[in-house]
Formats: C-alpha cells, sequence, structure tokens
C-alpha cells in the first residue's frame, strides 16, 4: 500500500484549529505561497517515502511557461536536480538507503518536453504558453528502501535549501513509528527525527 496516499487522511487530526480558515483557503486554491513548499514523510519499516510540493519559484525564479531556449535549460536542470532525490536529502549511512522509486511532475516539464519535440530554438514566446503568469508547481516524489531501518533516526534537508535557496521553509507532515507530527523544516533547522 501507498503510504502518500494515506497520508493526507491519517494526518487531518494534526490541523491546528487557529489555522483550519487558512487551510481551508489553501486546499481549495492549491497551496501556493512563494518561499513555502511541504514535505510529506512516510516511514513503515524500511519504507521511507518523500513527496516534495513547491512553487516553481522557488526552484527556478519563474513560474510561467519557458519562453526562451534559456529557460528550458533552466528547466531541464532543475529536473534532473529533482532526480537525484540523494543529492537533495541526507539520510543516515547506515540506514542503507536505496532510492528504488522517483516520480517528477509540473506542467513546466510537459511544456519543456512539447518545445523538443517542436524543434523550439528560437528565443521567442511560443503559442504553448498559453496559461500566461499562471502559478505552476513542482511535485516530487521518492521511495526509498532501508536495509537498516533502525538506524534511520532522521532526515536532513540542508542540501535542498542549499540548492534552492528561494525556498525559505518546508511545512512538514510526518507519519512515522512515534505517530503523526507537523513541523517546518529551515535552511538552518534542516533537521527532521524520524
Amino acid at each position: 500500500m501507498h503510504l502518500l496516499l494515506v497520508l493526507p487522511l491519517l494526518l487531518s487530526p494534526l490541523a491546528v484549529a487557529g489555522e483550519h480558515e487558512h487551510a481551508h483557503a489553501q486546499a481549495s486554491l492549491g497551496r501556493h505561497e512563494h518561499g513555502v513548499g511541504e514535505l510529506d514523510v512516510a516511514l513503515e519499516g524500511g519504507v521511507l517515502e518523500l513527496e516534495l510540493r513547491s512553487p516553481a519559484a522557488n526552484l527556478l525564479g519563474f513560474e510561467h511557461a519557458p519562453r526562451s531556449a534559456e529557460e528550458h535549460r533552466q528547466v531541464a536542470r532543475l529536473r534532473e536536480q529533482l532526480g537525484q532525490a540523494q543529492a537533495l536529502f541526507d539520510l543516515p549511512a547506515a540506514a542503507d538507503c536505496r532510492l528504488t522509486a522517483q516520480q517528477l511532475d509540473s506542467p513546466l516539464f510537459a511544456a519543456t518536453d512539447h518545445a523538443h519535440d517542436e524543434h523550439d530554438e528560437h528565443d521567442e514566446h511560443d503559442e504553448h504558453d498559453e496559461h500566461g503568469d499562471a502559478h505552476s508547481e513542482v511535485h516530487a516524489r521518492y521511495r526509498f528502501d532501508c536495509r537498516a531501518p533502525a538506524a534511520l533516526d532522521a532526515l536532513d534537508a540542508a542540501p535542498l535549501f542549499r540548492a534552492f535557496p528561494a525556498t525559505i521553509r518546508l511545512q512538514v507532515q510526518l507519519i512515522g513509528p512515534r505517530g503523526q507530527q507537523g513541523g517546518e523544516l529551515r535552511a538552518g533547522a534542516s533537521r527532521l527525527a524520524l
């Protein structure tokens, strides 16, 4: 069973009464605050699943469909960076965790793929920038299988904050051996106890 599929249901009791209206508004509009991303963490046995959701501006500096060859290159570099989860999250070496699955999603990736399919070498605005300056998000899902799960006591997102300095904080939801938790990670406080 995919742990991240049940994560929203299990974490709903974590909602703080004072944030109810804010969370409801965000859920109905799609959470989107520049500088802020979300990280869902699920740990069961030797399986660690992470789901990162972030406004594209935190990772790229822009959110519109790529308009130039340079912006297409930036999106391709982002996809490559996100494809290297071991370089974004530090896990205890003793846990012997291996990335076994990942999924990267964003409308920007689709726009870049579409442009490559169509000979896009010029720097003009093209017709698939129909969404203008719409708020684009990036979703990255990772699954790690850990051979020594007892040693998996923490996750450090410091490399992610270094790679993407416009990301100021990550709102975290965690389901792990100690139950359900919510929290926040920042560049100076990037370690999450599992």
